[in-house]
């Protein structure tokens, strides 16, 4: 049903959703363009908790504000069957983004969002980074036109570096910058699901592709890269068709750099590059580009005469004695151009005019050549002032990469809580001392297999598991492939083999099995939860403190039992 720029209105919103409360037909809902409001929206979200048809909703450009993100995050708790939304142009804020990434931490359903051309900055990108790093069902998200700059974007490209199923990502007109760039490189060398990235006019540089070419270097799933309207010359096209042909795995496929004129070089590098890889493309806006050639910076004409006496060892009035024949070290214009042409002074025209408005710089006609006696001192302390400015500049550079990258690593560490991550088969243990660099594999991503790949988790089945549809405004209900039990349940599942990697048991199944009926016989249980115990060092720890409080108990016995004996006797022998 498509009924975009209808212009329903709350009350056309109201009918809509009576009539499809009982709609069995209809899985795909467009109303985009219907002023429809929060109220509208929350009709038509009533009737979503009874309505379990539809798949693919629009309600883009609709005024819904935050209120209306509210009821929308409600319902993705509760509905179980969409599967597609699009909520571009809402007027969504930073609070709402908190709420989204609420709602789809726990939502295994929803596999499209287009949340573009709405308001979230800084902070909205740390929200919906954590939610991509919790979420495993998203493969399509657009967040285009919005306005993450470098702090969302170093923020949200911690959550892509450890999601493990989104495949086409829309980040274009968000200002990511070449901090953005940064952060998305690091974010490429771990991420291995990302088909599709725009980052059209995101304010990216040629040192900010230099950035993002280290992460494509690592990367073997990225296919189609969008660069176009960034401020990119013919030596970020060079540097993206470099590291296409110097990455053999690479599966880069297509490159967009539509506004970019490039060079006759980069037309046979790409020429070379695609007889390597025949399914490349590249889009460019023509040939016509050059590489901006600085001009050759030419030496301070008074370091070169410096130089020309030192070496000769000769002093000023030696030189210019034939000019000067008073000794008063002022010479007019003329005879002084006239002497240092026809000596062998390798200074070009430029330099001596250079020379000439410096040694007279009011206009004088005569040139006053004692300036010339103290230009050693001079130039070496502009030469160390230059030096010093340049490694200024450079040390600011590095100081604020490595803070960049120090704020992704925090941001990749809080979006991946311990809790929810074992050891990957390659990374170290902890260490008592501190923390360890992220190297782990979220338990999620292997639940999420799991419940593909397991039939328990099928619609059929859902009902059996005791999934209690809500009613039209009743309260919302956590759907149970998010609870921490049925996680704690699947996990197990995935190691069978229980000779092949008996250290790897999740300590939640111990803790439940022997929490379940603490006075079974452990040795009575079948050969698996045999194992498990056995391998529990919390019931081999309380074993020791059971003998010590049986024997104490004995012993109290037998000083009970002795003291009648001792009565008897002493009655007896009375």
């Amino acid at each position: 049903m498509n009924l975009n720029h209808h212009g329903l209105g709350p009350p056309g919103g109201k009918a809509l959703a009576i009539a499809l409360v009982t709609d069995m037909h209809i899985t795909n809902l467009e109303l985009a363009d219907n002023y429809l409001l929060a109220e509208g929206a929350r009709y038509l979200l009533e009737m979503l908790k009874a309505n379990f048809t539809i798949q693919h909703l629009d309600l883009s450009n609709n005024h819904l504000q935050s209120e209306g993100a509210e009821c929308i995050t409600k319902m993705l708790l509760d509905n179980i069957s969409i599967k597609s939304i699009k909520l571009s142009g809402n007027g969504f804020i930073e609070d709402d983004a908190k709420s989204f990434a609420d709602a789809l931490a726990s939502n295994y359903r929803v596999k499209e969002l287009d949340l573009s051309h709405n308001q979230f900055c800084g902070s909205g990108g740390e929200h919906l980074g954590q939610m991509l790093a919790n979420n495993e069902a998203l493969e399509v998200l657009d967040l285009s036109w919005n306005h993450l700059r470098m702090k969302g974007a170093v923020a949200f490209c911690a959550g892509l570096k450890v999601n493990v199923t989104l495949k086409h990502l829309d980040l274009s007109w968000n200002g990511f910058g070449n901090e953005g760039a940064l952060a998305l490189g690091e974010a490429l060398k771990f991420n291995n699901t990302l088909v599709y990235l725009d980052l059209n006019n995101n304010r990216i540089t040629n040192e900010g592709v230099g950035m993002l070419c280290k992460g494509l270097e690592a990367n073997d799933t990225l296919r189609a890269l969008m660069l176009a309207y960034n401020s990119l010359t013919v030596e970020g096209a060079l540097a993206l068709v470099t590291v296409v042909k110097n990455t053999p795995k690479t599966a880069l496929e297509e490159i967009n750099i539509s506004n970019v004129l490039v060079n006759e070089n980069f037309v046979q590098l790409l020429d070379l590059t695609c007889q390597e890889h025949p399914s490349l493309e590249v889009q460019y806006a023509g040939v016509g580009g050059f590489i901006a050639k600085k001009p050759p910076k030419r030496l301070d004409p008074m370091k070169v005469i410096q130089d020309y006496l030192d070496e000769r060892k000769l002093r000023l009035w030696d030189f210019f004695r034939k000019i000067d024949k008073d000794g008063t070290m002022r010479v007019p214009v003329a005879d002084f151009r006239k002497a240092v042409q026809q000596s062998n002074i390798p200074l070009d025209r430029y330099q001596i005019e250079e020379l000439i408005q410096r040694l007279d710089r009011e206009r004088t006609g005569m040139v006053d050549y004692r300036g010339l006696a103290d230009t050693r001192k001079q130039m070496m302390r502009d030469h160390r002032r230059q030096l010093r400015k340049v490694e200024s500049r450079q040390k600011k550079e590095k100081q604020k990469s490595e803070r960049i990258l120090k704020t992704f690593q925090s941001a990749v560490e809080a979006n991946t809580p311990r809790s929810s991550m074992v050891m990957s088969p390659g990374g170290t243990k902890e260490d008592s001392s501190g923390p360890q660099h992220f190297s782990a594999t979220p338990l999620s991503s292997w639940h999420h297999i799991v419940m593909s790949n397991s039939s328990r988790y099928s619609v059929t089945n859902l009902s059996s598991e005791h999934i209690h549809l809500p009613m039209l405004g009743g309260s919302t209900h956590q759907r149970p492939t998010s609870s921490p039990t049925m996680r704690s349940y699947s996990q197990p599942n995935l190691m069978d083999d229980s000779q092949r990697y008996p250290q790897s048991k999740p300590s939640s199944a111990q803790g439940m099995l022997s929490d379940s009926n603490p006075d079974v016989d452990h040795t009575k249980l079948s050969p698996t939860a045999n194992h498990l115990t056995r391998s529990s060092p919390a019931l081999n720890s309380k074993q020791p403190d059971t003998k010590t409080k049986t024997t104490k108990v004995k012993k109290k016995k037998k000083r009970v039992d002795k003291t009648p004996h001792e009565q008897n006797q002493t009655q007896s022998s009375k």
